[in-house]
């Protein structure tokens, strides 16, 4: 009974990493942790970059970068997918932060977790990929805006207080903030991001270009003393040591309010692991599980909280480097983790030094290559609703916040799927004979007083009106009403509560409904809801001949 179970649990809950181990030998350990080491260095300055630009300290997202990372390679779907921190999430944890604090925001990566945990469990995470890519493209560019604006302060060593999360209110500090140009962190960063832009690509399997901007940055404020602001000046430097486990604060009456911002943090997580992990099928020629995918996500986001962490998802740019640099398995992922940890326990005291200004430089670059602005471009050439739904997406994530824009993307992206699919299913009164759509029989004419109707497409809530009209295209009623549905390829609950009506209002009259060809989710339903027993079997056919058939023999019993 226990091995009956066990075996349940592992169909139920299986990393892929057990998968990954089998035949593992000493050459895929050296790739495996050379790719993880090489990750691990990459994610370093961008974990410390994406907390200070979430309002947040470095710590945090070192220490996301290694409980997160760890547990999301340990327990993933993926092989090679490389979990922590990432830019997308910058937006939506300063507005938290800003709005309700940062023991709430520990809160809402809790909450979130257990959701993408119960998305994994109840199977939603091949759902994901139903999301409309217009949608996502619009909000990951609008999120890329924001993420550059939120660094024009350190870019430019503006002298102003933190930045408020409103976009309005945000571009008006910022401009008033502008005569206060430092010169000296201005000229760090834009070196900084000059080299890490046109960093030649042969050096940056063994020298990544963020590592060498950072070392670089960090060399010439500790030997020359540049008057720029660091790590050491705003926050007093790296703590020494591993993250304490601390129970986050917080009030049942403040729960309610974080629903939304956890479900934000939920679903562009979701979002973000499924793309990374679909990302690197498409490098390594391999399917990823996303309902264990997401198991682990919402396992990790519970986690880290507990350490003073931040939320974290798959990291598309982190996963791509793991792969290019030799990944076989999760293996990769667990020594990138580890690699962090020893980094802050040697070497946390050099992050004194380490300047914003670079940091700022490492994100704006960051933020250029996340976006996919060439759309912008060919904007002309997308179909006019799918045009609509990536720039509504786009403007509401800029100037309002990712779950509006989120609510609004897909709200209209539904209304023009109902659109499409009520232009593409019609009701049309077949002609004076008509062929059976399922046989190759001989044409036949439709006898006097029946009427044949040819059904295409889905029926459904948004096309009953077509429905409902059938009987009102005619000055005469049928005796016989004839519904061809052998191009239905599926109904909903509103259609078939339409075709009961019809049948009733015919037979009130003493005339009657006669249905061919229904296909298979068409019949099951209908089946299912007893319409048949009321319809009479009799006037169920499987072709038009059949019906025809039918219907004469009901004409002349009338």
């Amino acid at each position: 009974m226990n091995l009956f179970r066990l075996s349940q649990l592992s169909g139920f809950f299986r990393p892929r990493l057990l998968d990954a181990l089998q035949g593992y030998n000493r050459a895929r350990l050296t790739t495996d942790v050379t790719a993880g080491v090489t990750v691990g260095i990459v994610a370093l300055p961008l974990a410390i970059a994406f907390a200070i630009a979430s309002g947040a300290k470095p710590e945090a997202g070192i220490f996301t970068a290694i409980i997160a990372g760890f547990l999301i390679s340990a327990l993933g779907g993926s092989r090679v997918q490389i979990g922590g921190p990432t830019g997308a999430f910058i937006v939506i944890v300063y507005g938290i932060i800003a709005q309700y604090g940062y023991a709430n925001l520990l809160i809402c990566t809790i909450m979130a977790g257990f959701m993408l945990l119960a998305m994994g469990a109840f199977r939603l995470g091949t759902l994901i990929k139903y999301f409309p890519r217009p949608l996502i493209i619009g909000f990951t560019n609008g999120i890329a805006v924001l993420i550059a604006i939120s660094e024009i302060k350190d870019f430019f060593g503006l002298q102003t207080d933190a930045l408020p999360a409103e976009f309005f209110h945000k571009i008006a500090v910022l401009w008033h903030a502008l005569p206060s140009i430092d010169l000296p962190t201005l000229t760090l960063a834009g070196i900084s991001a000059l080299l890490i832009w046109f960093y030649p690509p042969a050096w940056a399997k063994r020298f990544p270009s963020p590592i060498v901007a950072l070392a670089l940055g960090t060399a010439a404020v500790a030997l020359f003393n540049l008057p720029v602001e660091t790590i050491g000046t705003r926050f007093g430097g790296i703590p020494q040591g591993l993250p304490e486990f601390t129970l986050p604060e917080f009030s049942i009456g403040e729960l309610r309010h974080l629903i939304m911002p956890a479900f934000t943090i939920a679903l562009l997580g979701a979002i973000e692991s499924l793309l990374s992990a679909a990302v690197a099928d498409g490098m390594i020629e391999e399917r990823h599980d996303p309902n264990q995918e997401l198991m682990a996500q919402g396992i990790a986001n519970i986690t880290t909280p507990f350490f003073g962490g931040l939320p974290a998802t798959g990291a598309i740019a982190r996963t791509a480097t793991n792969v290019r640099s030799g990944a076989s398995s999760p293996v990769s992922g667990i020594v990138h983790a580890l690699t962090l940890l020893l980094i802050i326990l040697i070497a946390a005291p050099l992050a004194q030094y380490i300047p914003l200004a670079s940091l700022a430089a490492i994100l704006l670059i960051v933020s250029i290559n996340m976006g996919e602005w060439e759309v912008f471009t060919r904007i002309k050439t997308y179909p006019r609703q799918d045009a609509i739904v990536l720039l509504t997406t786009f403007v509401f994530t800029v100037i309002f916040d990712l779950t509006v824009a989120v609510e609004i993307g897909l709200l209209l992206a539904g209304i023009f799927f109902i659109n499409n699919m009520t232009e593409l299913s019609h009701v049309r009164l077949a002609d004076g004979s008509a062929a059976d759509a399922n046989t190759n029989q001989a044409q036949r004419p439709v006898p006097a007083g029946a009427l044949v109707y040819r059904l295409y497409g889905a029926l459904f809530f948004g096309v009953v009106d077509k429905l409902e009209n059938v009987l009102h295209q005619q000055h005469t009623e049928p005796e016989v009403l004839i519904l061809n549905m052998s191009e239905v390829i599926s109904m909903d609950a509103s259609a078939l509560h339409v075709l009961e009506d019809l049948h009733k209002k015919l037979a009130r009259r003493g005339k009657h409904l006669v249905l061919c060809g229904p296909h298979t989710q068409p019949y099951f339903l209908m089946h299912q809801a007893g319409f048949f027993e009321r319809l009479g079997a009799a006037n169920l056919n499987a072709n038009l001949d059949d019906a025809l058939t039918r219907a004469e023999d009901l004409l002349q019993r009338s």
